[in-house]
């Protein structure tokens, strides 16, 4: 069972782990012991409320399939268990992200002394590049 919330949780059935071989360097323990991980889970058939599943379903993330799978693959650690619960911690973060309510942004306006520093700003240095020019003899 995964804790996402106080009062939102997965049932095991939902999340479907598969064991596969880890790519890249490793010798022969890369070669032999699949100690990485595949972890499925598909919004539509899941138990989460429906506000969860519109916002994980109007993410634009890689891992979500067009079909509504969430699919990660962990394989940083070089045990299976770690592994594991690698993936599941982020499921629960992706899942815990698209939940955030994001602050509205108000636009602002610089201020009447802003303004003034910045022209007065622009004005001192075209003086300063105007200085720059030949000297007459």
């Amino acid at each position: 069972m995964l804790q996402i919330s106080n009062n939102v949780t997965l049932a095991d059935w939902e999340i479907h782990i598969e064991q596969v071989r880890a790519q890249g360097p490793g010798g022969q323990n890369v070669n032999k012991v699949a100690s990485a991980v595949h972890l499925r889970f598909d919004i539509h058939r899941s138990t989460l409320p429906p506000f969860y599943k519109e916002r994980l379903l109007a993410l634009s993330d890689q891992r979500i399939t067009q079909d509504g799978v969430i699919i990660i693959k962990a394989q940083k650690h070089r045990t299976l268990e770690l592994n594991k619960e690698d993936a599941l911690a982020r499921l629960r973060a992706l899942i815990k992200s698209a939940t955030a309510v994001q602050k509205t942004r108000r636009p602002t306006r610089p201020s009447r002394s802003a303004k003034r520093k910045r022209t007065d700003k622009k004005t001192q240095r075209g003086k300063t590049k105007a200085l720059r020019g030949r000297v007459k003899v």
